[in-house]
């Protein structure tokens, strides 16, 4: 079989018919190939970088999505099936979120760090419609007060549009958990579009 020569391309898109596979991809890697990581990284760098942008847009995702490449590359022993990478790929990177989460909230209370108001319209499209902008406006307002779990899955079915056991899955944590967390970011959602 004729391996893909990586540098035809700046981008490969999500697997398209003829292109091998994650789960080849991934075992390939596995034996040291290095073409095969960088076929997924370039197959799953975007998407990875919007999802780290918008679960924590005050980091740079560019950044974010480094770390996570560094951490699943290095880690990919001890995914059980390969054929799951992207979604296994998701879940690592809001793990590493959430420890970035947690390592800021730990700073600012011993106050080595500064408590920083996010800009969301730096996340808006000019072209929203305003009842659009006001309601990401209103969430990511919100967001920056809940705890990290209860912010990444309020973002994770708000802003991504995963079901809750897809949030269950992506954070390992069990569906009543998730369900409660959302439940308490919702009302903490609910207590900032009331003082508005």
């Amino acid at each position: 079989m004729a391996l893909p020569d990586s540098r035809a391309t700046n981008v490969v898109p999500l697997h398209r018919s003829g292109e091998l596979p994650d789960a080849t991809l991934v075992l390939e890697a596995r034996e040291g190939q290095q073409w095969a990581r960088e076929a997924l990284f370039r197959r799953h760098v975007k998407r990875i970088m919007a999802l780290a942008f918008r679960l924590m847009p005050e980091e740079d995702p560019e950044d974010l999505a480094h770390d996570v490449f560094v951490k699943a590359l290095a880690s990919l022993g001890t995914l059980s099936n390969p054929a799951a990478f992207g979604p296994w790929l998701s879940a690592v990177c809001v793990a590493l979120v959430k420890m970035k989460l947690r390592k800021k909230r730990w700073l600012r209370r011993i106050g080595m760090a500064r408590s920083e108001e996010l800009d969301a319209e730096t996340l808006m499209s000019r072209d929203a419609p305003e009842s659009v902008r006001i309601a990401l406006n209103d969430l990511y307002k919100a967001a920056q007060h809940l705890d990290e779990e209860e912010r990444i899955a309020l973002l994770l079915q708000r802003i991504e549009g995963l079901e809750l056991q897809q949030i269950a899955e992506q954070m390992h944590l069990s569906l009543a958990t998730v369900k409660r967390r959302i439940a308490s970011a919702e009302a903490a959602l609910q207590e900032v579009t009331s003082d508005a």
